[in-house]
């Protein structure tokens, strides 16, 4: 098959997408398809990553504004209209790309309107989304996330005909994390000594630093403390700066072995984004910020589960929040192996092979 993702990353989109997105890309490479991105240079954007992974990518041009002309609420993502969007991807697959077998779609701006311009271009189209709040017109959606209402949120904004992937177990996991899942080992106790520190790959309002000036207001000196930076992050010299004056904190940045550091980690202090299913899949409980929109309604469900703490939104949350949520796995208020327990039973990590089984039934 021949299969096309439309996808971005930017400093206000972020990196999940694309991210999750070369996921699925590998196990379709693996499989012998062919795999075509189509991506916009936005500021921050991961063309050249993707380029580097061994994918042909078609870069559209930065427009340098923003255009809200459709009821989407991430419509400025785009930077601009969907329409100009439609038929510079169209303009590209039909000079380059010709026959489409799938094209895969992740990103907040586009709905069915978008969708309904390019049916005729591709034989099917797949949507990858997480926040049900517009149509979509395609034959499978891809939503990975934990909700109190997941069998229902997709209802009315898809085809009768479509196939719903719900729930993390189709979540998009790389191999590392399969792999070391295999000789993984539950938690013995509920002690700290690890502290993993991540929150995705941009974090424009810099919740990393604020997690770290906590951490260091407490006795942490025995606890080891990794900090993980996306190559995207504005921030990202301030942090390595400031993580150089302490020997119990190690800085990463851009990494291709986060599963070993969530291995490693007792407890980690994040976002509520893509890499939930990656701690959940080594059973790592977390302390969580939402950065954004999207990720509220995930935090809150995933605090109802009983395995991560929710703060709150980031402008929210101050120093002092994170210190009384540590205190309360400190003093084992909450049971980090318990949480680490149930983590594991949700997600198994073998959700790519499960949605690519999906596409190839059709």
């Amino acid at each position: 098959m021949k299969v096309v993702f439309r996808v971005d990353a930017s400093f206000q989109i972020g990196t999940g997408h694309v991210m999750r997105c070369l996921t699925l890309a590998e196990e379709l490479k693996d499989r012998g398809h062919e795999v075509i991105f189509i991506s916009r240079k936005l500021k921050g954007h991961l063309c050249d990553l993707i380029n580097q992974r061994g994918y042909q990518v078609y870069c559209l041009p930065s427009q340098n504004k923003t255009i809200n002309n459709c009821d989407t609420k991430h419509a400025q993502w785009l930077e601009t209209s969907w329409e100009i969007d439609a038929q510079q991807t169209i303009q590209i697959i039909g000079e380059y790309i010709k026959c489409v077998d799938w094209l895969i779609i992740d990103h907040y701006a586009l709905d069915h309107k978008w969708e309904s311009q390019l049916k005729n271009y591709s034989k099917r189209i797949m949507v990858i989304d997480d926040l049900a709040d517009r149509k979509h017109l395609c034959d499978i959606l891809l939503d990975q996330n934990y909700y109190l209402n997941f069998e229902y949120r997709y209802k009315y904004l898809v085809p009768s005909n479509c196939k719903l992937l719900l729930g993390p177990k189709y979540a998009l996991l790389r191999d590392e994390f399969i792999d070391l899942r295999k000789n993984l080992n539950n938690k013995k106790n509920d002690e700290i000594k690890n502290i993993l520190v991540f929150f995705g790959g941009s974090d424009p309002t810099n919740e990393t630093l604020k997690a770290l000036y906590a951490l260091n207001k407490l006795d942490y000196n025995k606890i080891n403390i990794d900090v993980v930076v996306g190559v995207s992050n504005p921030h990202k010299d301030e942090i390595k700066d400031y993580c150089s004056r302490f020997p119990y904190i190690n800085f990463h940045c851009g990494i291709d072995y986060m599963a070993k550091l969530m291995r490693q980690a007792d407890l980690a202090i994040c976002a509520g984004g893509t890499t939930t299913w990656e701690r959940y899949c080594m059973g790592l409980p977390a302390i969580l910020i939402s950065v954004a929109y999207n990720q509220i309604e995930i935090c809150q469900a995933l605090d109802s589960l009983g395995i991560d703490y929710y703060l709150g939104k980031s402008e929210e949350v101050d120093e002092q929040d994170i210190i009384n949520a540590l205190y309360k796995f400190q003093t084992k208020d909450i049971s980090l192996q318990n949480s680490s327990k149930k983590a594991l039973q949700i997600v198994d990590g073998l959700g790519k092979y499960r949605v690519v089984n999906e596409l190839l039934k059709y």
